[in-house]
């Protein structure tokens, strides 16, 4: 086994140390505001929450869950991330699939055209105009066809797709299968972590999205909670919030009086934050495999 010198020791124990830091640094600022969620609003407003609850309430969540208006944003959210991740995988693989034939004629001069897009884009007045024309304004629709291919993804795809032995398909062919029997039967199946990884950075893309709604949704009831979320930290709708509280006993409505808008807005922010955040543990795995298989052959 080999030793290892004092220099070298103290150069691993910087790494680790500087390691810690930077992951110090990195959940600090989402564990205080998980903290901040669960304290009373007023003993926060005085100051000195850092990284434990001084006085414990459940009231921010309970006005959040109350509030009609933030949980339909949060189920419009959910319907989104979850339909526009199956239909862009579903898509961008088949176009990525049809794209690693080499048999397809101006393959090139089609690859050449999606890169272009990746550079340059016609800005948001003609993408104003043309979901007008789609009769996507206002409408569900807007989240997900608009999002349906993504170039950089059917790059990945692409590679994954061209790395696999040429003798699957053959063989699938002998059997009787097309395009699409190959597709579905074989190579989808086999693209496991390029899939899980790709999904997973489609489904974060969706749920943290919230410009989309902001310009194309002037309905309420479409909203997803992300852009009510930013509505909520650059106006007062907290203020209103907290006047629009159910005032049917004493109790509630002592209660609300120690609620704070700071407080009320880092439960929706939880609220907001903390379901894609557990879905990372159950696709870890699949990070660096799914990536570097798509990304490094050519």
């Amino acid at each position: 086994m080999k030793r290892t010198n004092i220099g070298d020791r103290f150069f691993i124990g910087f790494i680790y140390v500087f390691l810690t830091l930077l992951a110090f640094s990195a959940f600090y600022p989402f564990w205080n505001s998980l903290v901040i969620s669960f304290n009373e609003g007023m003993d926060t407003s005085k100051g000195g929450i850092t990284f434990w609850v001084r006085e414990f309430t459940l009231e921010n969540y309970k006005i959040v869950f109350e509030d009609s208006r933030l949980m339909g944003g949060f189920v419009i959210a959910t319907l989104r991330t979850v339909i526009g991740t199956v239909t862009a995988i579903l898509a961008t693989s088949i176009f990525a699939y049809g794209m690693s034939k080499r048999e397809l004629m101006g393959r090139k001069y089609y690859m050449i055209m999606c890169i272009i897009t990746m550079y340059f884009g016609g800005g948001l007045i003609p993408s104003y105009m043309l979901i007008r024309s789609l009769g996507l304004f206002n409408s569900f629709w807007v989240f997900i066809i608009p999002a349906l291919v993504s170039v950089w993804n059917m790059i990945i795809f692409r590679t994954f797709f061209q790395g696999l032995p040429q003798g699957l398909e053959e063989s699938a062919k002998i059997d009787g299968c097309g395009y699409w029997g190959t597709f579905l039967r074989i190579v989808l199946p086999l693209s496991g972590p390029v899939i899980a990884t790709l999904s997973l950075f489609t489904a974060v893309n969706h749920w943290n999205e919230w410009f989309v709604a902001s310009i194309y949704i002037t309905k309420e009831e479409l909203m997803p909670i992300q852009t009510i979320l930013r509505q909520i930290l650059f106006s007062n709708i907290a203020s209103e919030q907290l006047s629009n509280v159910d005032a049917s006993s004493i109790a509630h409505i002592n209660a609300a009086k120690k609620i704070t808008s700071k407080s009320l807005t880092m439960a929706t922010i939880m609220v907001a934050t903390i379901p894609i955040v557990c879905v990372y543990p159950f696709l870890q795995r699949f990070f660096v495999k799914g990536v570097l298989v798509g990304s490094l052959k050519e």
